[in-house]
């Protein structure tokens, strides 16, 4: 079928009004004008490739709306599916922890994990998106290395991240700004969180041999079964440097430009949260995506906690971007399929896949439709189209 009368963003240029053929799922041929008798006319609305998000943190919150609330698995994947297409992300990574002494412990246990990402895995087949797996090692709670052993053995798990959230380091590495976090959120006093802190800070010393063995034995795991590696919260050039001896090709929230730089350095790409990209700030004061931007240094936006934040961050973005919209498209697209070896999707371009995502441009923009293998699998009412043959 074709679409025609689209602002098509190719990888590297615009077509103002061109148009475009699906085949058996895949982009078959691009036309650089409107065609006759198309199934899909765009009247000049923006066609891009579909979003592919590599962390996204949404599956916990929609199993576990609030703590101790549990919703059917089957529903809670199904509304998180929905949310990600009506946001035009047609590849998602879900990012799930093993930590059951975390903050979100209940719904972290190894168990509850196992039997939530099995679920997803079954349920892949009848959901619209493209779902996979991102598993966050918590690398001062080695005891989840069985556990994620496990799932990489039997095929579950498709991207693996080093992460560590102890105070002091990393995300929290202004420990007074983080104390003072701490209070406000839990409504305590500032001793009071002073020493729930520290006693988060002990908890999570293991000492440094055993946090060796259990960094070793992952990043062995992931070269094994050729799954890609990341890093998280990235502090420093010294923590980049350790990270890429052990196999990451991702930096992923890096905390400080300096360790951006450091990651672009040693052939890492550096992938930041759309919602920081889009308010102009991280929430907990570290690196601006957007200053990452100009100088270069940001290769990925993934959704981490909010999906409808790609596409304006993407839109606000392509205004310093020095390859413009392309350049900015690219961000949650065409990188991102690079970084994780995904060479069949990502792009607009014949004999790649046909995820596609129909949106306007007006303010913080608009998806007014998903495609995924040439199949609309949302569509808000402006566009009515059929699946291709």
């Amino acid at each position: 079928m074709w679409l025609s009368d689209f602002r098509i963003v190719l990888p590297d240029a615009v077509i103002d009004r061109g148009a475009l053929r699906i085949e058996h799922g895949l982009i078959a041929e691009i036309a650089e004008q409107p065609v006759e008798g198309a199934a899909i006319n765009g009247e000049g609305l923006t066609l891009m490739p579909g979003f592919i998000d590599m962390h996204g943190d949404m599956i916990e919150r929609e199993v576990e709306p609030r703590p101790g609330v549990r919703m059917p698995l089957a529903l809670g994947l199904r509304d998180l599916d929905r949310r990600l297409k009506v946001a035009g992300v047609t590849t998602a990574y879900a990012a799930v922890s093993f930590n059951p002494k975390s903050a979100y412990g209940h719904i972290r246990h190894f168990d509850t994990t196992k039997m939530l990402l099995r679920e997803l895995k079954a349920m892949r087949p009848h959901l619209s998106v493209d779902h996979r797996v991102h598993a966050r090692f918590e690398i001062t709670f080695p005891d989840a290395l069985s556990v994620v052993e496990e799932l990489i053995a039997d095929g579950t798990v498709d991207l693996v991240s080093l992460t560590d959230h102890t105070p002091g380091q990393g995300q929290y590495r202004d420990l007074e700004r983080h104390i003072e976090a701490v209070a406000r959120t839990r409504n305590l006093a500032m001793e009071d969180a002073r020493a729930a802190v520290a006693e988060r800070i002990e908890e999570k010393s293991i000492g440094a041999e055993r946090l060796d063995r259990a960094l070793r034995a992952m990043a062995a795991l992931c070269r094994a079964h050729d799954l890609p590696l990341a890093s998280h919260d990235d502090d420093s050039p010294a923590k980049v440097a350790l990270m890429r001896d052990l196999g990451a090709v991702i930096s992923e929230f890096p905390v400080t430009l300096e360790a951006a730089q450091a990651a672009r350095d040693c052939g890492m790409t550096n992938a930041m949260g759309a919602p920081n990209a889009l308010r102009g700030q991280s929430y907990s004061g570290n690196l601006s995506a957007r200053d990452a931007h100009r100088a270069g240094l940001l290769d990925i936006l993934a959704a981490d906690y909010h999906p409808s934040a790609i596409l304006p961050a993407v839109l606000e973005l392509s205004k310093a971007d020095q390859a413009g919209l392309p350049g900015a498209v690219r961000l949650a697209t065409a990188n991102v399929a690079d970084a994780l070896g995904l060479g069949d999707r990502g792009r607009i371009a014949p004999g790649h896949a046909a995820d596609l995502v129909i949106a306007d441009e007006d303010g913080v923009g608009h998806v007014r439709a998903s495609l995924r293998a040439g199949r609309v699998i949302f569509s808000d009412g402006t566009i009515i189209g059929r699946s291709a043959a």
